[in-house]
C-alpha cells in the first residue's frame, strides 16, 4: 500500500498552474490584472506567436520594492488580503497570490520592477520555477513581467495548445474584456511586432465604440440605474441588434469581467418579449455592489461569482435593463447621445414628457403627444388613442403631373376623410381627445403619414427623409400586447360582452376547466359559460380583441389554464398568455384599412413602448431613407 506523501512546491505550483494558466489568454489575465491592482495608468502587451513564445506586460504601475520580488512569484504570498475578512470584501482583481507563481512555474518568466521612490529598478528570472538571485535593472518607474517559452517544461499540455491564430484570439479577447472595463487607463497590444490596439485614456462611451464598434454604438441604449447600494452603468443594444451567438455580451462586476447565470438569466427575461426565437442581445454592462455582497473566490479562474442576495441582485438587473427597452418605441432613431442619461433618485431612468418628444417637437408641442406608459405599470391608467390631423405633405415633383390624378379621385379623398378616424377595430370603448399635428412646415410625426397599403400586409408611410414600411399585423400585435398588460396590472382587462354568443364543440377537461375557473378568468377579460358537456359558449372578449376569432382565443386561454394552472399563468405565464391573446386579436393581414386607420396604428405605434418589435421580437417597421432610394435608382451616380 502506498503511503501518503507531501508534494514538492514545484510539483505544487505545476498542479495548480493547470487550474489557473489554461493557455496564454490565462497568463495574460493574470499579469494584467495585477498591473491594474498596482494602480497602473498606462499598460503595454506585447505578444509573439499567439502568447505561446511571449508574453510580455509592462505598466507604470507602484512597482515592487527589490525585498519583495521573491515573494512576489511565491504561492500564496501577496499585498492584497492579509486576512479572512479581506477575503470576504475583496476589492482587488487579483487576491490569492498564485498566479505568478503558477506562470513561473511552467515558463521562463522575467520579473522587473522600479518603485517609483527607487534609486534603480531590480529584476528576478525563474526558469522552470526556479528563482534567480535578484540582480539590479534598468527600468523606468512601474514593472514588467516577459513570459517565455509557456509549457516549455511540460509538452504533454503544451500539445493541448491549439494553433498560433487560435490562442492570439483567446488573448485578443481577454485583453479586449480588461480593456472595456478601465477606460481611464492607457492600453497597447501588440502582436509579432505589429500595433493592433491603441486606445487612450477614453470615457466610456468612447471605450466601448473603439472595442465594439460604431454598429453597436449606433444601436445602443445608455444605462445608468442606482438603487440600495447597486449601481448599473453600460449600454444594452436594441432587440433589432441582435446575435446568433453570446460573443457581445460583456457583463463585469466590479470591474471584473464574469459570466454568471443569475445575471444571464435576469438580462435574458428582460428582453424576453422582443427578442427573435433564439437570438441573443448584446450589451456592455458594468454593475457595481458592495465587495462584500459578492463571492469572487469560486473558481481558479475568477470568471464565475456568487452574489449574496442573488434574488435581489436579479430583480435589480431585470428591472433596470427592462425600464431601458421600454424607450425603443417606433420612430426613435436608435443613435443616443451616450454622454447624457439623467438618473431619478429611484434608480429609474427619467422619463418626462419632453425626453419622449419627436426630434421635431418643441417642449411646448411635446405636451400634446400621447402619454407614455410608465415604468411602474401597476398605477398607470390605461393608455389613450389620439387622433392625429394629417397635413398636406410637401412633394417635390411637379405639381400639373399629378393633377389628373387629384382630379379623378378627389371625391374618394374627400369622403375618406370625413369618415371617423379610427375603426372600430383599433379603438378602445373610451373616449378619446383629439391632438393636430402642427404643420408640415414645421415636422411631421416620426413615422410620417400613411400613403398606401401593400397587399394588405404592409402600410406605406412617407417621412421627413424617405419612406416607412410597416408589418400592420406585428404593429398592431405589440400595440394590443402593451395595453393587454397595462390592464391586468391596473386590476383587470376591460371586458365587451358579445350580442350573439358564440359556442364551441369542447372536451371534458376544457369544460371542467370552465367549471373551476370562470370567474378568474374574467381578470383576463375572457367571459366562458357550460351550455353542456360538450358545449362551451364565449360570452364576453378583451375590448381591444372583440374583432378577433373568439373560439381561437378562447382555446388558447383555456390550453394554458389547464396546462399549468390559473396561478402560474396569471404570475409567471402571464406575459406569454397576453402575447397569445395580443396576435390572436391584432389586424390581420389582408384586412384592408383607410388611410385613418393606418394614420392611427402609425400614431400608436410612436406611443407605445417597445413598439419597434413585436411580441415575438420580429422589427415592426423599417426606414428606406432618401439616400437608400437614390441609390436604387442611381440618382446623382
Amino acid at each position: 500500500m502506498k503511503r501518503i506523501q507531501k508534494l514538492p512546491d514545484h510539483l505544487v505550483n505545476q498542479i495548480a498552474a493547470g487550474e489557473v494558466v489554461e493557455r496564454p489568454a490565462s497568463a495574460l489575465k493574470e499579469m494584467l490584472e495585477n498591473s491594474l491592482d498596482a494602480g497602473a495608468s498606462k499598460i503595454t502587451v506585447d505578444l509573439a506567436q499567439g502568447g505561446i513564445k511571449l508574453i510580455r506586460v509592462t505598466d507604470n504601475g507602484n512597482g515592487i520594492a527589490a525585498d519583495d520580488l521573491p515573494l512576489a512569484l511565491d504561492r500564496h504570498a501577496t499585498s492584497k488580503i492579509a486576512s479572512l475578512d479581506d477575503l470576504e470584501s475583496v476589492s482587488t482583481l487579483g487576491f490569492r497570490g498564485e498566479g505568478l507563481a503558477s506562470v513561473a512555474s511552467v515558463s521562463r518568466l522575467t520579473l522587473t520592477s522600479r518603485p517609483h521612490d527607487a534609486e534603480h529598478a531590480h529584476q528576478i528570472i525563474a526558469i522552470d520555477g526556479t528563482l534567480h538571485p535578484v540582480e539590479p535593472a534598468a527600468h523606468p518607474a512601474g514593472t514588467s513581467v516577459e513570459v517565455v517559452d509557456l509549457y516549455f517544461n511540460t509538452p504533454a499540455r503544451r500539445k493541448f495548445l491549439k494553433s498560433d491564430n487560435t490562442e492570439y484570439a483567446h488573448c485578443a479577447a481577454t485583453f479586449e474584456r480588461i480593456a472595456l472595463a478601465h477606460p481611464q487607463v492607457e492600453f497597447t497590444l501588440r502582436h509579432n511586432g505589429k500595433v493592433v490596439w491603441r486606445l487612450p485614456q477614453q470615457t466610456v462611451a468612447e471605450r466601448v465604440g473603439a472595442l465594439l464598434g460604431k454598429d453597436f454604438v449606433e444601436a445602443a441604449l445608455p444605462l445608468d440605474t442606482q438603487a440600495a447600494g447597486l449601481g448599473l452603468t453600460g449600454f444594452v443594444a436594441s432587440p433589432t441588434y441582435s446575435k446568433a451567438s453570446r460573443d457581445a455580451q460583456y457583463f463585469f462586476v466590479n470591474g471584473r469581467f464574469v459570466r454568471d447565470k443569475t445575471a444571464q438569466h435576469a438580462l435574458r427575461q428582460a428582453y424576453r418579449d422582443v427578442l427573435h426565437h433564439e437570438r441573443h442581445p448584446a450589451y456592455a454592462l458594468f454593475f457595481t455592489l458592495d465587495p462584500a455582497g459578492v463571492d469572487v473566490n469560486v473558481h481558479p479562474t475568477k470568471i464565475e461569482v456568487r452574489f449574496r442576495e442573488s434574488q435581489a441582485i436579479h430583480q435589480f438587473l431585470f428591472h433596470s435593463v427592462h425600464r431601458a427597452l421600454a424607450s425603443t418605441t417606433a420612430g426613435a432613431s436608435p443613435a443616443v447621445q451616450l454622454h447624457e442619461q439623467p438618473v431619478a433618485e429611484s434608480g429609474a431612468t427619467a422619463t418626462t414628457a419632453a425626453a419622449f418628444a419627436p426630434p421635431h417637437h418643441t417642449p411646448q408641442q411635446a405636451s400634446l403627444l400621447p402619454a407614455r406608459p410608465s415604468a411602474n405599470v401597476g398605477r398607470t391608467p390605461l393608455p389613450q388613442t389620439y387622433h392625429y390631423e394629417q397635413q398636406s405633405i410637401p412633394l417635390h415633383v411637379a405639381r400639373e403631373a399629378i393633377g389628373v390624378y387629384d382630379k379623378q379621385f378627389a371625391g374618394l379623398r374627400d369622403e375618406e376623410r370625413q369618415q371617423p378616424a379610427i375603426s372600430q377595430a383599433l379603438a378602445p370603448t373610451t373616449a378619446s381627445p383629439t391632438v393636430t399635428l402642427p404643420a408640415a412646415s414645421e415636422g411631421i410625426p416620426p413615422l410620417g403619414f400613411a400613403l398606401a397599403q401593400l397587399h394588405g400586409v404592409y402600410i406605406l408611410s412617407q417621412c421627413e427623409d424617405g419612406l416607412i414600411v410597416v408589418d400592420m399585423h406585428a404593429a398592431h400585435e405589440r400595440i394590443v400586447y402593451e395595453r393587454l398588460k397595462t390592464a391586468l396590472e391596473a386590476d383587470a382587462i376591460p371586458m365587451q360582452p358579445l350580442l350573439l354568443p358564440v359556442s364551441f364543440a369542447a372536451d371534458r377537461f376544457e369544460v371542467a376547466t370552465v367549471e373551476e375557473s370562470a370567474e378568474d378568468m374574467k381578470r383576463l377579460g375572457v367571459e366562458l359559460a357550460v351550455l353542456s358537456p360538450t358545449q362551451i359558449a364565449v360570452r364576453g372578449m378583451p375590448v381591444w380583441l372583440k374583432e378577433g376569432n373568439a373560439v381561437e382565443l378562447a382555446r388558447a386561454v383555456l390550453k394554458d389554464v389547464r396546462e399549468h394552472g390559473l396561478t402560474q399563468v396569471m404570475t409567471e405565464r402571464r406575459n406569454e398568455l397576453l402575447a397569445t391573446m395580443a396576435c390572436h386579436g391584432a389586424v390581420r393581414a389582408n384586412r384592408q384599412l383607410t388611410l385613418p386607420e393606418m394614420n392611427a396604428l402609425l400614431r400608436d405605434m410612436e406611443a407605445t413602448e417597445r413598439s419597434g418589435q413585436c411580441n415575438h421580437g420580429r422589427p415592426t417597421w423599417s426606414r428606406l431613407g432618401m439616400r437608400d432610394l437614390d441609390a436604387l435608382f442611381m440618382r446623382g451616380q
